[in-house]
């Protein structure tokens, strides 16, 4: 894959973040796994590298818990990142005292952090995952969400107004609002529902063929078949972007007194669901067994990496929390050859740097303990 533009992040330094006071690591390779007992801080710094793109991270905390606990309630993220042979410095946090998230590329103030995608994108794997298809469609929503981010910039601000106007239309109902300022504001909630499905769609579509593509391959994870379901997908099959527009519309109107007697929208892409099969077995994912799931997942994540080379142009920064620790040999040793031929960079974790032993010469290994990181495998280490 590199054909593909391929951002990758030369140094990362974080202040006030999480367990750490200060941390600066110096990153000259595209492979690096942090390793390190429990609570030592490795999924930290996974954390702190996935602000460095748009969105909340991936923990999805709120800005202010992420401050040390004995710091000023502020916290910072900064990055030098090389990009078609040039260097940017990015950088992000919360100033003390505030609510917002600053985001500053070259030192200068940016509005938003969707203009992060500018220079990097990034998907991640964490065990809080592992529960996907076993969990609520919520779960999945904010999953495909973030894979459509990963390949339409636009979408995390879109989906963002979409919930907003769900909101604002749910309150109107509870307090009376009059028609016309439902008819107003339903005008808004089918223009942003309709981007969000269709966008999600694509998205869906793509994956699936990508992965149907690779069916003849040998690939170390399970292929999956994938599909967006619900009852608004099945309304709007075979419909136009502007008569799928007009239909919900409508649909929300003739739902008004239901939804207001629910205290809820009961129709609508904010139900959808992402469903998964193991495709060999022509098995729903949620009933295949635990090590079946993961490896699902792990294999989507995957897919989904090269989809993003293919459709952005450039290949995502993955982030890979304790990744290996429930893979046997042989199966590691074939993650981390795919990882290397999907040919951008990638920060894993792990207890164990045994764990490790099949990583690439060139690759790093950082032991993290008292918040600190030393190198203690790689091309620089001492």
């Amino acid at each position: 894959m590199t054909e593909f533009r391929t951002a990758q992040l030369t140094r990362l330094s974080l202040t006030d973040f999480r367990n750490y006071a200060t941390l600066t690591l110096p990153l000259s390779s595209t492979m690096t796994a942090f390793v390190g007992p429990n609570g030592a801080g490795k999924t930290n710094i996974l954390e702190a590298v996935s602000f460095l793109t748009a969105g909340r991270g991936l923990r999805r905390a709120a800005l202010a818990d992420i401050a040390r606990k004995d710091g000023d309630g502020g916290w910072s993220v900064a990055a030098t990142l090389l990009l078609d042979g040039l260097e940017t410095k990015i950088g992000t946090g919360l100033a003390t005292g505030t609510s917002g998230r600053k985001v500053r590329i070259d030192g200068e103030d940016v509005r938003g952090s969707e203009s992060l995608l500018d220079y990097v994108r990034m998907l991640w794997l964490v065990p809080a995952m592992d529960g996907l298809f076993t969990g609520p469609g919520s779960d999945r929503r904010r999953f495909l969400d973030r894979l459509t981010l990963a390949i339409d910039p636009a979408h995390g601000r879109r989906v963002g107004d979409f919930e907003t106007a769900l909101r604002q239309r749910n309150r109107l109902l509870d307090q009376g609002g009059s028609d016309a300022y439902l008819s107003a504001l339903e005008q808004q909630v089918a223009e942003l529902g309709t981007a969000v499905s269709l966008a999600r769609t694509e998205t869906v579509d793509l994956l699936g063929r990508l992965i149907e593509g690779q069916a003849a391959e040998d690939q170390p994870f399970p292929h999956a078949a994938v599909a967006l379901e619900g009852a608004f997908e099945s309304e709007m099959a075979g419909m136009s972007a502007s008569e799928r527009e007009d239909r919900y519309i409508r649909m929300l109107a003739d739902g008004r007194a239901r939804d207001r007697a629910a205290g809820r929208t009961l129709n609508g892409p904010h139900l959808s669901d992402l469903k998964v099969l193991h495709a060999a077995k022509a098995m729903p994912a949620a009933q295949s067994s635990t090590g079946e799931q993961k490896a699902l997942l792990i294999g989507l994540v995957l897919a989904h990496a090269e989809l993003t080379a293919k459709v952005s142009g450039m290949t995502p920064v993955l982030l890979l929390d304790e990744i290996a620790a429930h893979l046997d040999p042989n199966r590691r040793a074939a993650l981390f050859s795919k990882l290397v031929s999907l040919g951008g960079q990638v920060f894993m974790t792990g207890t164990d740097t045994a764990l490790f032993e099949a990583l690439p010469p060139t690759a790093e290994l950082f032991e993290i303990s008292d918040r600190t990181g030393r190198l203690v495998r790689g091309p620089d280490a001492p």
